[in-house]
């Protein structure tokens, strides 16, 4: 629709009704929004540091690609319950986002589907242009539920996650 959210994190996703089996997911939070046109690029730095896509942080012009960044690691944390890049120090953080530095190593990922993580690679890609299209993301075999194994970890390890997160007053 040719905007560019720049902020997709798991506190900006919402549920349309108490009912998780038949809401919709809603995107909130349009504040570091705007639009861009098909020969248009962004280019200002912002987002939240953990979903931040590595073209923006090292300051290139970019287009609605790093929302799909920031989609894979929403998918990383809902499966395994943390984030995939992590660090104290920002700079620390930041080096390991622009160098792509994440695994699937924990043990919760033994559960978790080859779809999945195929998924997750495939939206955790450094190139933009390599990245998955919205359009792949929607006929991925995870997506449309054509995968041999069921991740059913997911609800657990994300009420964990959430529950270990600090809360806004």
């Amino acid at each position: 629709m040719g905007i560019v959210h720049r902020d997709i994190k798991p506190e900006n996703l919402l549920f349309s009704t108490n009912d998780p089996a038949t809401a919709i997911i809603k995107v909130s939070d349009f504040g570091l929004a705007r639009t861009i046109s098909e020969d248009d690029f962004a280019h200002t730095t912002c987002g939240t540091p953990g979903y931040v896509a590595p073209e923006i942080l090292e300051q290139h012009p970019y287009k609605s690609s790093c929302d799909l960044w920031s989609i894979g690691v929403v998918l990383y944390i809902l499966l395994s319950g943390s984030p995939p890049f992590y660090d104290d120090d920002n700079f620390v953080l930041f080096e390991k986002i622009k160098n792509v530095e994440y695994n699937f190593d924990a043990p919760v990922w033994k559960s978790i589907s080859p779809e999945a993580k195929d998924i997750i690679r495939r939206l955790l890609v450094k190139d933009p242009d390599e990245r998955l299209t919205p359009d792949e993301v929607l006929t991925h075999p995870w997506i449309v539920g054509d995968c041999k194994t069921k991740d059913i970890g997911a609800i657990k390890e994300m009420r964990a996650w959430n529950s270990n997160r600090p809360r806004v007053k």
